[in-house]
Formats: C-alpha cells, sequence, structure tokens
C-alpha cells in the first residue's frame, strides 16, 4: 500500500501538486540503497581496520587513537547522526510540507548558523583542553600518582587536537543529508561515509611512515577526512537549491523548535554512545588492548547494524515525520510495525550468525602482524555479548524515529537515563567480581552490560509507544516468529557442524580462511531463506497493507 496519500512541494516549488508518499515497496528499496552504499563503506571499514591491525596491532599507539577517535565521535552522535537529525528533520518536514520555499531557506541558513557558533565553542574548548578530555574519558592514562604515560596519554592529547574538529565538518554534513533525505535523496549522505574510510586506509598505509609518531598521521587523516566528506555534500544541496547561507538564528521560531528537541534527546537518541564511552572509561582500567578488543569486536556487531539497522532508520524517520505532519497515524503504525517485522527478519539470523562465527571473523580480518592468536581470542570475548544485544541496539534504532517523527522527546529521554543508569550498574556488578575472581577477559563483561540494556532500551520504547496507541501488533506476530525461530534453529545446526574451531583457522593461510568465511555466510544465509521458505514463509507476506494480513 501507499504509506500516506498526502502530498508535499517540491524544493522551490508551492505544494499545489505535491509528492506522493513512498509505499512500503519503495521505502524498502530505499533502505536498499542507504544499506548497499552502507555495506560499501563497512567493508572499506574492516579494509581500513585490518590495516590497522596489520600495521600497528593492539598496542598503546591505537589505543590513543580509538580513545582521541572515539571522543569526537561520541559527540557526533549527539549534534550529527544522533538527537540533532531526530530534531531537525521532523521540523524540516513540517516546514517542507507548506510549500513555502524561502521559509524552508530561512530554516536552513538559521540552523547551519547557529549549529555552527554552538559546535564551533565546543570544537574550541575540546583543543586547548584536550589534556582534561583525556584524563575525563580514559583515567587509566594517566598513573596513579598523577604522572602521564608517555605512550598514551600525551600521544592521545595531542591527536585529539587533530580529530576532535571532525566533529564540526561531519555536523554540517549530517546538515545537509537531513535535508536530501527528506526529499528521498538518500544517496550522497549514504555515499559520505566511504570517503572516511578511503581517507583513512590512505593515510594509515602511505602517510603514518613519514611521521615520527606513526599514529598522528591517523588523527591528521580524520580531520582531512572530514573535511572532503562536507566538501562532497555540497552539489546535491545546490541540486535542491538550499545552500545554507549560515546565519545566527537562535530566535527564530524554527531553530528554537530544533534546540528544544534535541537537548534533551541528548541522551534519548544517544544512550548507546554514552554506554560505550563508559566501557571505554573502564576499560582503560583494565589491561593494555582491552580498549582496542573492544574496538575490534564493536567494528564488527556495528557491520550489520549500520548496513541494516541504521539504514532502515536513515529511512523511515524523514516518511514517518511527513506522515506525522499529515495526520497520518493509521500508517504511521503500520510503518513501524512492518519495519518491526523487517528487523526480526534479518536481524535475528545475523545475531545467531555473527555468535557462532566471532573468532573465525575475527581470526580471518584482523589475526596476522602485530594482532595476534591471543588478541583474537580476547577480541572473540567481547564480540560474543556484543552480537547477542544487536537485536536490542537495532530495535532501539527502529523505534526511537516513533517518538522523534512526532517531535516528542520527553519519553526516550527519560527511558534513556534508566537505561544509562542500569549500564552504569551492571558494569561495576559484572566486570568488579569479574576482576576480583581473577578471571580472563573483564572487558567482554562491558560488552555483555551493554547489550542488555539495549534490550530494556528497546523493551521500553516499545512499551511507550503501545500505551500512546502509536503502534499495535498486526495479526500474524506469533506465526512469523515461530517460522523465524525454526529457521534459526536450522542456521544453528549448519553452522555449528560446518564451521572449523578457531584454532584451525588461525593455523590457515589467509585466503583459506577468506574462502571458508565465504562459504560460512553464504551457505549459512542460503540454509536460512531456504528454511524460512520451508515454513510456508514467502517474500509478499512482507508487503504493508491497509488491513494488514496474517504472515
Amino acid at each position: 500500500m501507499s504509506i500516506s496519500s498526502s502530498t508535499s512541494a517540491e524544493p522551490g516549488k508551492p505544494a499545489s501538486s505535491g509528492r506522493q508518499q513512498p509505499s512500503g515497496r519503495k521505502l524498502l528499496r530505499s533502505t536498499g540503497t542507504v544499506g548497499g552504499f552502507t555495506l560499501l563503506s563497512r567493508i572499506l571499514g574492516l579494509v581500513r581496520d585490518v590495516v590497522f591491525a596489520k600495521l600497528f596491532g593492539a598496542a598503546s599507539l591505537m589505543d590513543a587513537f580509538f580513545v582521541a577517535f572515539r571522543i569526537p565521535n561520541i559527540f557526533r552522535r549527539f549534534f550529527a547522526e544522533g538527537s540533532f537529525s531526530q530534531a531537525f528533520v521532523p521540523v524540516f518536514a513540517e516546514y517542507d510540507e507548506k510549500g513555502d520555499h524561502s521559509a524552508v531557506q530561512e530554516l536552513v541558513d538559521r540552523t547551519a548558523g547557529t549549529l555552527g557558533v554552538i559546535l564551533f565553542g565546543i570544537t574550541a574548548l575540546a583543543v586547548i583542553a584536550a589534556p582534561v578530555f583525556i584524563a575525563l574519558f580514559a583515567p587509566g592514562f594517566v598513573t596513579e600518582s598523577g604522572a602521564a604515560d608517555t605512550d598514551r596519554y600525551a600521544l592521545s592529547v595531542d591527536m585529539l587536537r587533530w580529530t576532535f574538529p571532525y566533529l564540526l565538518f561531519i555536523s554540517f554534513t549530517a546538515l545537509a543529508g537531513g535535508i536530501l533525505n527528506t526529499y528521498q535523496r538518500f544517496t550522497a549522505a549514504a555515499f559520505s561515509p566511504i570517503l572516511l574510510n578511503v581517507v583513512l586506509i590512505g593515510f594509515a598505509a602511505y602517510v603514518s611512515p613519514l611521521y615520527a609518531r606513526p599514529g598522528m598521521a591517523l588523527a591528521v587523516g580524520v580531520f582531512t577526512a572530514g573535511v572532503v566528506q562536507l566538501v562532497c555534500m555540497l552539489p546535491s544541496l545546490m541540486r535542491v537549491r538550499l545552500m545554507p547561507r549560515p546565519k545566527l538564528g537562535f530566535g527564530h521560531p524554527g531553530v528554537r523548535k530544533i534546540l528544544r528537541l534535541m537537548l534533551p534527546g541528548l541522551f534519548g537518541s544517544s544512550v548507546a554512545q554514552i554506554s560505550i564511552l563508559l566501557d571505554t572509561l573502564i576499560a582503560s582500567l583494565l589491561a593494555t588492548g582491552s580498549i582496542s578488543w573492544l574496538y575490534y569486536s564493536d567494528r564488527l556487531m556495528e557491520f550489520p547494524l549500520g548496513v541494516f539497522g541504521i539504514a532502515l532508520a536513515t529511512v523511515m524517520l524523514p516518511n514517518l515525520s511527513r506522515q506525522h505532519a499529515n495526520g497520518a497515524a493509521a500508517d504511521f503504525g503500520r510503518a513501524l510495525d512492518w519495519a518491526m517485522r523487517l528487523v526480526v527478519l534479518i536481524v535475528t539470523p545475523a545475531t545467531v550468525g555473527l555468535m557462532l562465527l566471532a573468532g573465525p571473523l575475527l581470526a580471518t580480518l584482523f589475526y596476522g602482524g602485530r594482532f595476534g592468536a591471543g588478541d583474537v581470542e580476547m577480541a572473540t570475548w567481547s564480540l560474543v555479548p556484543f552480537a547477542a544485544g544487536l537485536i536490542g541496539f537495532t530495535m532501539v534504532k527502529v523505534l526511537a524515529p516513533g517518538y522523534f517523527a512526532r517531535q516528542i522527546t520527553t519519553t526516550p529521554v527519560r527511558i534513556g537515563l534508566i537505561a544509562l543508569g542500569l549500564n552504569m550498574i551492571l558494569n561495576v556488578v559484572i566486570v568488579g567480581p569479574w576482576v576480583l575472581m581473577g578471571w580472563p577477559a573483564p572487558h567482554a563483561g562491558l560488552a555483555a552490560a551493554t547489550s542488555l540494556c539495549s534490550f530494556i532500551n528497546s523493551g521500553l520504547l516499545y512499551r511507550g509507544l503501545r500505551r500512546e496507541g502509536v503502534i499495535s501488533p498486526a495479526p500474524g506476530w506469533g506465526r512469523f516468529l515461530l517460522r523465524v525461530a525454526v529457521a534459526v534453529g536450522v542456521l544453528v545446526v549448519v553452522l555449528v557442524q560446518a564451521v572449523p574451531p578457531t584454532s584451525a583457522w588461525i593455523e590457515a593461510d589467509f585466503w583459506t580462511r577468506c574462502l571458508w568465511l565465504a562459504a560460512a555466510v553464504t551457505g549459512g544465509g542460503c540454509t536460512y531463506f531456504a528454511a524460512l521458505f520451508a515454513v510456508g514463509f514467502r517474500i509478499g507476506d512482507m508487503r504493508m497493507q491497509s488491513a494488514a494480513r496474517p504472515l
């Protein structure tokens, strides 16, 4: 069905004839487009991490870089893809629905100017106070006596002064992406992360040997990538006639609404990133390499999350925002229900596959050079619990737009704070005894706590949407879940029987590992979908209809 029959003006034109809202098929196609570019970006991201692992291993240099890069990325989730996008897109869609291009342009100009002033101030503060930021975010980098550890603390401070300005560039890139996504132009924003990975690979492989401290080349590469990403968005903005001309706009009603929605959303939409930040803080107090092991395992968990979960959320937010602006409440709820089914259908086998193939994946991608068998084992410890939370992480990405598209931030903020508090408690409850008992790999407890909180977060978000009458399960959920469970069970049996142990992967040469991995992923995927077909599932069952039919 068509999600909404309401209309909207094209940029620069009155809303006389309008724009047809996308159908479920178009939503799926848009998700495929974003997911395809995201897949390419994630593959290049893995290549980037392989290059990092081969050249630098899991030594103190990489611990320093990961902290220096993670800090601006935490803020990025606040000001770029996180609370800013989820506040800006609904307001922008509301303005665009009115069909007044001059008002839309004014909103863009005022938003760009206001965002720029805020971000410039934060960036300047971070550059000046970089030693304080590192001490706060990675206290383990400072010894008990207060003297800085030369290999990590001093290097991470210098790196942060180059990496933090990335926040300024990527936030303006996100502003451009929010504008373009509202007009169903997803390609430019989806392509942008590819540039980051290409630049970092180039700097790691070719520029780092020129530096006395090779890690500094990575930090300079982050800065360069931010500039490249922003510049490459400008032609697409010109095509929709919405090139920003930054002006201060703290008094503009649209900007004030964005800020009002954004400020509480700093926690509501970014609680997962805050949890990861807390993990980094505690990991800095554990064995050297813990931050790197968590990073590599988190990267593999983020692969399916980015390719599917974030891609789906990226497409859903502007469409849900338009449905809300048009009063299409029934279509709004059906779209969310459809998205949840899609998550279960795709992410459940991805979760199981990632858990069972954790060791083989890490051995194939990262083993060799300075990343040894011990690093593979330690990263596997954290990848398994990270992978277990994949459904929870993805559901948060899908359900949060159900609030933000309606310009509601109080509920997800409250839920986010609950999840954040529980994450802090679980970190202490799980990791503390783990360390005291002398058990191996206590960093895995951090991953487990974060994953548990993702399910709590998503469960509370769903309960809130049910209570508000925004979403109710369409007929057929029970049968659908049973079919998926049977298919996943078959997948587990096949992978357990067919995949060699991690030790065999480490002993095999690189190309043999690649062949085994390709066979495991392809064979597992074919097994899952064949089993789904055998128990009666058909792709047509995922169509959205005016009256949902049982699956």
